[in-house]
């Protein structure tokens, strides 16, 4: 993302990614709760916006000064029949803008323009950011108005006076909810001296084992549904549901349906998972279901157990239901000051989920 860190006040992008990977919002940012409006009352401090769904909106700023508070609200109501739920994961687009005057607003970021939405776990955001969110309908615009920091400071800070708002109009593109599964009829439950998992339905598929058959030496793995989306490609941010069982005793060892539901998040290719699913999940299409079947060199190896992890090959049946484009490598500015204002994305130290996942 391109930005002077030195003028503007953090965009509303920003702080979704700091509260995604944390947890909370970075103290310095904390300001009173946003202000929430009913679809009958918008306050008049709002820009508002038009277009079409899914198109960069055009967004025009009323004659007025810059309100120096924190304030939000639905500019534009979603016109789909899902709802957004305070557990859900979202997919949303975020146009940044600076608003420095009475109509004058300079636009400084657009994932529109390089397709790269983000994906946000509402129940991982504080809920002065999530709540004007949830109930709203998929396809929802939001209006988010975040004030620079204190003159006195910004100048203790070594920073410039900032000058207007920081503005962010957010739209929820889609939305993974609880015990999300890929839709379509299952074509083949696997099996020919591989594992067999029957359609379950929303439930956990059951994962069953040979009887007298050693496990394949090299990875394996079956379609058990095709999508009809997109192949998925390396960095790409993925959005699954998994269980997996060990081949030894066919014992399930983990599964985000047996954790709630909640759809497991990760980049494809980065090893933030185990070289298994990097492989076996390349190239598969959204809104397929597939076996992997994955021998001990491609999972946690010869010493996993001793590590806490599950020993040899491992079965896992994985619902891919999303694929997100990485964000842009962001475009380092100096400062005026000759410092490096170029923003970096943190890792959560726990995206690698649990033990199914973990690389």
């Amino acid at each position: 993302m391109r930005r002077r860190a030195a003028a503007l006040a953090v965009p509303f992008s920003v702080v979704l990614l700091a509260s995604s990977a944390c947890g909370a919002i970075p103290e310095k940012y904390q300001v009173p709760a946003f202000m929430r409006m009913d679809e009958q009352e918008i306050d008049e401090r709002l820009p508002t916006v038009e277009g079409k769904p899914g198109e960069e909106p055009e967004v025009a700023f009323p004659d007025i000064a810059p309100p120096g508070e924190q304030i939000s609200g639905v500019v534009r109501p979603g016109d789909e029949e899902e709802i957004i739920r305070a557990d859900d994961t979202l997919l949303v687009d975020i146009v940044d803008y600076q608003w420095s005057g009475k109509g004058e607003a300079e636009k400084t970021n657009s994932t529109y323009e390089t397709d790269t939405p983000f994906l946000l776990q509402l129940n991982q955001v504080q809920e002065e950011l999530s709540g004007v969110l949830v109930n709203q309908a998929v396809g929802a615009q939001v209006a988010f108005v975040l004030p620079g920091p204190d003159p006195a400071q910004a100048e203790a800070q070594g920073m410039e006076p900032q000058e207007g708002d920081t503005v962010s109009i957010v739209e929820v593109r889609d939305r993974y909810g609880k015990g999300d599964t890929v839709e379509g009829e299952q074509q083949t439950d696997g099996g020919d001296g591989l594992p067999t998992a029957a359609d379950a339905g929303a439930a956990a598929p059951e994962i069953k084992i040979p009887k007298e058959t050693d496990p394949p030496k090299k990875l394996e793995k079956v379609e058990l549904i095709e999508g009809d989306g997109p192949e998925t490609e390396k960095e790409q941010q993925l959005v699954v549901q998994y269980t997996g069982v060990r081949w030894d005793d066919g014992e399930m060892f983990d599964s985000s349906w047996k954790q709630g539901g909640t759809p497991f998040t990760f980049p494809l290719g980065q090893g933030q998972v185990i070289e298994g699913w990097d492989e076996g999940l390349e190239g598969v299409k959204v809104g397929s279901r597939v076996m992997l079947v994955i021998p001990e060199d491609q999972a946690y190896g010869k010493e996993a157990e001793e590590s806490g992890q599950p020993a040899g090959t491992l079965v896992f049946v994985v619902d891919v239901l999303g694929a997100v484009n990485p964000p842009p490598p962001p475009e380092e500015e100096k400062s005026e000051e000759g410092g490096d204002s170029g923003d970096k994305e943190s890792k959560d130290s726990e995206d690698k989920g649990g033990e199914g996942s973990e690389g």
